[in-house]
C-alpha cells in the first residue's frame, strides 16, 4: 500500500501532486506519482528524529521540495536528449549536499535510466536516502556518507539544490565530473556574483528560469562545464 503524507487526505495529496505535474508539463505515470507521495511520507516520518527539513506541513513539503525538485526534470531530460548520451542510455548523476535526497530521489523516481548517487556529509541523511531506496525499491538510487571531494566518479551530471556557492560547488566536485560532463545547479535568484567568481576551468553555457507551481519565488538553473579552452590547451601540452 502506498504511504500517504500526513495531513492531506489520500485523494487530495495525489490530486495536488498531479496538478503540479501537469503544470510542469511532465509525463509522470501515476505509479511514479504514488512513489513520490510515499517518499514525502517517509520524509515526514523520519523528520521527527533526523531533522531532514525545517518544513513541517505536507503542503509545504509538496510545493517547496517535491514540485521544486520536479522542475529540474524537463531541463535535465532536454540536456540529455541534446548530448551524445541521449535519453535512452544509462546516465550517472551525483547529487551533492543532497540532504534528504532532493532533488536526487525525485530524479531517481522519475528517470529510471539515471543512476543517482546522493552524497552528504551527515551520515543520518545518507542513511535516510538508503532507506528510501530500499522502501521504494529504487535500484538506481544510493545514499553515500562522504565528502564530495573524496568521490572520483566519473559522473555525467553533478547537481545541487540550494547547496554551496557556485565556486565551492565546482571546486569540490571537479574530480568527480567526467570529461564531457556538466554541472546542474538549482539556485534561487540569478547568482551573478557567484558566476563571476567561478574558477577559470569552468564556463557557464546556459542559464534558465524555473517556474514552480504554487511557489512565488525566483528559481533558476545554472548549467556549467569544464572550459573547452583549457581542455584544448591541456591536450596540446
Amino acid at each position: 500500500m502506498t504511504a500517504v503524507a500526513e495531513g492531506l487526505p489520500k485523494g487530495e495529496s495525489l490530486q495536488a501532486l498531479s496538478l503540479g505535474v501537469k503544470a510542469l508539463e511532465l509525463n509522470v505515470p501515476e505509479a511514479q506519482q504514488r512513489q513520490l507521495l510515499s517518499y514525502m511520507a517517509l520524509i515526514q516520518k523520519w523528520n521527527r528524529v533526523y531533522n531532514l527539513t525545517a518544513l513541517k506541513t505536507p503542503q509545504e513539503i509538496l510545493t517547496h521540495h517535491l514540485l521544486d525538485s520536479l522542475s529540474s526534470i524537463s531541463p535535465l531530460l532536454r540536456h540529455l536528449a541534446q548530448s551524445a548520451r541521449g535519453v535512452g542510455q544509462e546516465v550517472e548523476l551525483l547529487d551533492v549536499g543532497s540532504g534528504g535526497g532532493l532533488p536526487g530521489v525525485v530524479i531517481a523516481i522519475c528517470c529510471p535510466h539515471i543512476r543517482v548517487t546522493c552524497v552528504d556529509t551527515v551520515s543520518k541523511k545518507a542513511a535516510f536516502v538508503q532507506q528510501v531506496a530500499a522502501s521504494l525499491r529504487l535500484s538506481n538510487l544510493r545514499g553515500v556518507h562522504a565528502r564530495v571531494e573524496s568521490l572520483t566518479g566519473p559522473f555525467d551530471v553533478i547537481c545541487s539544490r540550494a547547496f554551496a556557492a557556485l565556486p565551492d560547488f565546482v571546486n569540490w566536485s571537479a574530480g568527480a565530473l567526467s570529461e564531457d560532463g556538466v554541472w546542474m545547479a538549482m539556485k534561487g535568484k540569478l547568482p551573478e556574483a557567484e558566476m563571476a567568481a567561478l574558477p577559470s576551468f569552468v564556463e557557464v553555457f546556459h542559464v534558465e528560469q524555473l517556474q514552480v507551481p504554487g511557489l512565488e519565488a525566483d528559481r533558476c538553473m545554472v548549467w556549467m562545464k569544464k572550459s573547452v579552452t583549457l581542455s584544448t590547451e591541456a591536450s596540446a601540452t
